[in-house]
């Protein structure tokens, strides 16, 4: 499917024997087109309606509404920089064309660049003055801009702030009489106590904040000694699974474990990141990998993705999830265990698993990627967000992302990165896939994703990645589960948009 195709340009004079539409047929075949595309859309058939919208735009090139319509389409499948660049278009054509700023500032809030978005939001605001929804979005985004400076200044004025993890007094917290959840001990933490957690989770309850804090605290710890890149052995007779993004969906991630073990001495297990945003049992999916990472630490292992960021988690739901559940102190010291979690592994010495994808520069080794300083907020370009939002394309060398952050890589990039570290095999996730994983670089990389009917929509099923000693992989595929009647997303603040 085309994902992005710019305005075409004007076609030389040719005379053809067939009859052509007039004008006004051609438009009306544009807009019969957009039509057919906005009913794909609300199905959630998203490249379908991509599909339409490119043809609609083939047809008749100069109305607005058919770029904010694929700008959209683009939003729902988390290519924000196509969505930028298809605001752009309708911009141009038509300057007050108040979804184009709308769909515009949304992708650059949902990227982060808190600063663009607000002139957008500054834009509609004139043109539509009384808009309550226009107004609210502009005072979230314009609070987001504060935020941004104000910490700025302070840790330019202060340096390095205080870690929460530093501030925290566990043991003066006291466990009510009323509590019957699980009181684990730490150190000390078993299985069994695990076990015990997961169930009581699925049950919506609240594991107390106690026991909650000194589990994250102590993977924190675990974590923070790692290294950038963690050497995983995969010794003769044994085996790893690795999973993609689980997004928040934690009765999923329970069939995951009910289907293939839980995680254990003789079961490890890799979680290549995007564990949190999105799916709104986020805490639930991350509290309890921590719990295993605990339990486990040599056999549990995690990856850092693109959402185990600040900015996203702020956007995508984590945050007010976990303000919801627990209170904002709880929200800052996951963001800070976040820094501690290692960027990539690599299994048996020839297979590496990283959230993204590869980088702007041919020249990258392994020894350069262990001495990434990851213990941050990633920066806006560089190898580390790199590592977390690359994306594979078909076509060799390399493009812009479609998302507006890291780049597309051609099989050649990937080939080329594993010739020169030794490297057999990439393994990476970061977008959704019908099949729950996609083979593509003829063999020499694979996309694993493990968020079945992602988002509640997309239908897609889940799957995992099972190595054994010789670094073979079998493929296993799942599909998605009931859960309670918690709509994706329901945590998430500032992402509603304009209809068509």
């Amino acid at each position: 499917t085309t994902l992005f195709r710019s305005r075409p340009p004007a076609a030389p004079l040719v005379l053809l024997s067939v009859p052509s539409m007039s004008d006004e047929e051609t438009a009306a075949r544009a807009e019969a087109v957009k039509n057919e595309g906005n009913e794909l859309f609300k199905e959630s058939h998203f490249a379908d309606a991509l599909e339409k919208y490119n043809q609609a735009i083939d047809l008749n090139p100069e109305v607005p509404t058919y770029y904010c319509n694929r700008a959209f389409c683009h939003t729902k499948m988390e290519n924000h920089g196509l969505s930028i660049e298809d605001a752009g278009v309708a911009l141009e054509l038509d300057r007050s064309c108040a979804k184009g700023y709308y769909r515009r500032a949304a992708s650059y809030m949902a990227l982060g660049k808190y600063k663009k978005a607000l002139t957008d939001y500054k834009s509609l605001k004139q043109l539509k003055p009384n808009d309550k929804d226009v107004l609210a979005k502009f005072k979230a985004c314009e609070k987001e801009v504060k935020r941004e400076a104000f910490e700025k200044a302070i840790h330019t004025e202060e340096g390095t702030t205080q870690s929460v993890a530093d501030q925290l007094d566990v043991s003066a917290i006291e466990v009510e009489s009323s509590y019957d959840g699980p009181t684990p001990t730490i150190p000390g933490l078993t299985h069994d106590d695990a076990v015990r957690i997961a169930q009581h989770l699925k049950e919506q309850k609240t594991l107390h904040k106690k026991f909650a804090y000194q589990i994250v605290l102590e993977a924190k710890r675990i974590l923070n000694d790692l290294p950038t890149l963690v050497d995983v052995p995969v010794p003769e007779g044994s085996h790893i699974n690795v999973c993609g993004d689980t997004h928040g969906q934690y009765y999923d991630l329970l069939n995951i474990f009910d289907s293939f073990g839980y995680p254990s001495e003789t079961n490890p297990y890799l979680f290549n990141g995007d564990f949190v945003d999105r799916g709104s049992f986020s805490l639930e999916v991350v509290l309890l990998l921590l719990t295993f990472k605990v339990v486990y630490p040599e056999h549990l292992h995690l990856s850092r993705g693109n959402h185990e960021t600040l900015s996203m988690n702020k956007i995508y739901g984590f945050e007010g999830e976990v303000k919801h559940k627990y209170d904002q102190l709880m929200f800052q010291l996951f963001s800070e265990t976040f820094h501690c979690l290692p960027l990539c592994h690599v299994l048996g010495g020839k297979v590496i698993v990283m959230h993204g994808g590869l980088f702007s520069r041919d020249d990258v080794t392994l020894d350069e990627v262990r001495k990434i300083e990851r213990k941050r907020e990633p920066p806006d370009e560089g190898l580390m967000s790199e590592l977390l939002w690359s994306d594979p394309q078909p076509m060799p060398g390399r493009l812009p992302s479609k998302r507006g952050v890291g780049l597309s890589f051609g099989p050649d990039v990937t080939t080329d990165f594993l010739q020169r570290n030794g490297l057999k095999l990439l393994v990476r996730s970061h977008e959704v896939k019908d099949a729950g994983y996609e083979v593509e670089a003829n063999g020499k990389l694979i996309t694993v994703f493990s968020a079945p009917n992602y988002c509640d929509q997309m239908g897609n099923k889940g799957a995992l990645l099972c190595f054994d000693s010789n670094l073979e992989y079998e493929a296993k595929q799942f599909e998605a589960v009931p859960h309670p009647p918690v709509r994706a997303m329901a945590y998430a603040g500032g992402m509603g948009m304009f209809g068509f």
